[in-house]
């Protein structure tokens, strides 16, 4: 069962197109971002190995979203990774946070060009300063999708990341990406964590500039 309403086609009125002033749980987040304390635990043929890593995100406002009466605010954002002291990439990943009012649902979505893409859901108040996302296999709501590849030899099957925003204006996150290997029976939690600094400020979303 669901609370949706029956008139699915008519779109809100008169909300704020102010995105800065209505991220709820996500205000803590705006702007440019970097870490340089980035800890990746990776698999690799002999076992986990640990990797240290740089990372820069940018996550700026973007218009109001609306799916008839439903109404998001959120967050573009684009992670950019390095290890310490070199130049190539060591990962890209892009994708929003979304905030819907309404019911307190909190969305992450992710896309990297490995060939996977991932949407994750939770929920939190508008005043969370800590909260959490999953995503799992077959979930038509929150689920994965890869590359056959992928599917056949690291198969994601589960992903959660949870998130704090501290006092001192910083916010951190680590996350676990559940995999399935070929060849092996145990599954790896693959996870990363980071500290975020702020590095520059966010840029007010196009409705609301003036």
């Amino acid at each position: 069962m669901n609370d949706f309403p029956s008139d699915i086609f008519t779109e809100p009125q008169g909300y704020s197109v102010d995105t800065l002033s209505m991220l709820g749980p996500f205000t803590g987040m705006a702007g440019i971002w970097e870490g340089i304390r980035g800890l990746d635990v990776k698999p690799k043929v002999d076992g986990p190995k640990k990797q240290a890593y740089v990372e820069r995100i940018e996550l700026q406002p973007i218009d109001p979203q609306t799916n008839g009466p439903q109404l998001f605010y959120g967050l573009r954002y684009h992670a950019h990774i390095t290890k310490p002291d070199q130049v190539k990439t060591y990962h890209d990943q892009v994708g929003y946070w979304l905030w819907e009012p309404a019911t307190g649902n909190i969305i992450h979505t992710l896309t990297i060009p490995r060939g996977m893409t991932t949407m994750a859901s939770g929920i939190a108040t508008a005043t969370a300063k800590h909260f959490e996302l999953h995503a799992k296999e077959g979930d038509p709501n929150a689920g994965i999708s890869s590359n056959p590849f992928l599917e056949y030899a690291f198969k994601t099957v589960e992903y959660h990341i949870e998130v704090i925003i501290h006092d001192d204006e910083t916010w951190s996150y680590e996350q676990d990406t559940v995999l399935k290997i070929k060849g092996q029976d145990a599954l790896f939690h693959h996870v990363d964590n980071n500290t975020l600094h702020k590095i520059g400020e966010a840029t007010p979303n196009p409705l609301a500039r003036k």
